[in-house]
C-alpha cells in the first residue's frame, strides 16, 4: 500500500507541472501574438469617427504601415463611434497630436485597419487620450458616389444632345447643319478629284512633270546661290563674309550706343531737347506764342493780319506798287525830266 501511494503521489505532480507548462505557454503564446507585446508594453488611445466603415474589434493599428497594436473596442458616441485601441508604448514618442488616424484596409476584400500617420514633433497623446481624425481618401463609397455622379451627369449630357443643344446636339437633330456639313464634305471629295487629275495651281503642282522640273531648278539655283554667299562671293557675299563690313556694322552699333548714351544723360543739344525740363518748357512757351501770333494774324490783327485778311489795304499797295513800277519806268526813258542838276558857283 505505501509503494502504491508513492506512484501515485508522483503521477499527479507529473501531471499537475504538465497542465501548468501547458497554461503558461498558452499565455504567451497569446499575448505574443498581438501586435503590442504584454500588457505592460502598450497603452491605450481612442478616436472617433463618423463613419468606420468594415472596421472590427481586433483589426490591426498600423503607424506609417506598421501593425504595433489592435482595435480593443468600439462603442456609439452620439452620432460618431468611438473607437478604443491600444498601442506598443514604443510609438508613443511617434504618435503626438500633429498625428491623423483614419480607416484604411487589410486587403481589396474590404477587411478594415485602423491608419495613424506618425509626427515626430507635437506632444504625445497620453494613456486614453484622443488622436485626431480624418475622412479616408478613396473609399469605396466615394467611388460608387462618384460613378453615381458621373452616371448623372452623363445622362443630362444625353438629354442634351436629344434636345440639340450644343454643337454634338445640333449635329444630332439640326438638319439644316447636316446638310451644310454634307456640303462641306462633297467640296472636300470634288477638291480631291481636281487635284487628282491636275486641275488648279495645286493640281498642276501634283500630276505636271514640267512643273516639278522647274520647283527642282529653282531649288539647285537657291542652293547655288547660297553656297556662293557662304564662300563670299560677290557683293552680297562679301558683305556677309568680309570682316572689314562686320567691323564697320559693330563700330556703327558701338556709336548708336554711345550717342544713346550720350542722349540719355542729357549731352548735346539732343540731349537737353530730350532731358532738359526748362528748354521744354521755353520751347513750349515759344510754340505758345507762335500759335498766338497765328491766330491773330488769322484774325487780321496788326499790321501784318492787316496785310493777310484787309482787301482795301491789299489792293492799295498793289496800285502804289503799280505806279511805283510806271515811274521807274518813266524815269529810265527820261531821266533829264525828273532829275536835274543845277550847279552855281559862288
Amino acid at each position: 500500500m505505501p509503494r502504491t501511494r508513492s506512484l501515485a503521489w508522483s503521477e499527479l505532480k507529473i501531471g499537475l507541472l504538465t497542465l501548468t507548462a501547458v497554461a503558461v505557454a498558452g499565455f504567451v503564446i497569446f499575448l505574443l501574438s498581438g501586435e503590442g507585446g504584454f500588457f505592460w508594453q502598450r497603452y491605450e488611445l481612442r478616436a472617433k469617427f463618423n463613419d468606420v466603415a468594415l472596421l472590427k474589434s481586433g483589426a490591426p493599428v498600423r503607424v506609417a504601415g506598421v501593425a504595433v497594436g489592435a482595435v480593443s473596442d468600439m462603442q456609439f458616441d452620439g452620432a460618431e463611434v468611438e473607437v478604443r485601441f491600444y498601442l506598443s508604448k514604443e510609438m508613443q514618442p511617434r504618435v503626438t497630436d500633429q498625428s491623423v488616424a483614419y480607416i484604411g484596409s487589410v486587403s481589396l476584400l474590404g477587411e478594415g485597419a485602423l491608419d495613424i500617420s506618425p509626427a515626430l514633433g507635437g506632444t504625445p497623446i497620453p494613456e486614453n487620450g484622443y488622436v485626431k481624425t480624418k475622412r479616408t481618401p478613396g473609399q469605396l463609397s466615394d467611388v460608387a458616389e462618384s460613378a453615381t455622379q458621373s452616371l448623372k451627369e452623363a445622362t443630362l449630357l444625353i438629354q442634351d444632345i436629344r434636345q440639340g443643344k450644343g454643337t454634338v446636339g445640333k449635329l444630332f437633330t439640326d438638319e439644316q447643319l447636316y446638310n451644310e456639313i454634307q456640303g462641306f464634305v462633297n467640296a472636300a471629295e470634288s477638291v480631291a478629284t481636281n487635284l487628282e487629275k491636275g486641275r488648279g495651281t495645286a493640281g498642276k503642282l501634283l500630276t505636271d512633270d514640267a512643273i516639278y522640273t522647274e520647283l527642282e531648278a529653282s531649288l539647285v539655283n537657291l542652293r547655288t546661290l547660297t553656297d556662293k554667299l557662304n564662300r563670299g562671293e560677290g557683293s552680297l557675299g562679301k558683305l556677309m563674309q568680309d570682316p572689314a563690313f562686320a567691323e564697320s556694322i559693330s563700330s556703327t552699333a558701338r556709336n548708336l550706343d554711345t550717342l544713346t548714351a550720350r542722349l540719355n544723360k542729357g549731352e548735346g543739344t539732343a540731349g537737353k531737347l530730350l532731358t532738359d525740363d526748362g528748354l521744354y518748357r521755353r520751347i513750349d512757351a515759344l510754340t505758345g506764342r507762335l500759335d498766338t501770333l497765328t491766330s491773330d494774324l488769322n484774325e487780321g490783327k496788326g499790321t501784318a493780319g492787316a496785310l493777310l485778311k484787309d482787301q482795301k489795304l491789299y489792293d492799295n499797295l498793289n496800285a502804289a506798287a503799280s505806279e511805283l513800277r510806271g515811274l521807274v519806268a518813266d524815269i529810265r526813258k527820261d531821266p533829264q525830266k525828273y532829275l536835274r542838276v543845277k550847279v552855281s558857283i559862288f
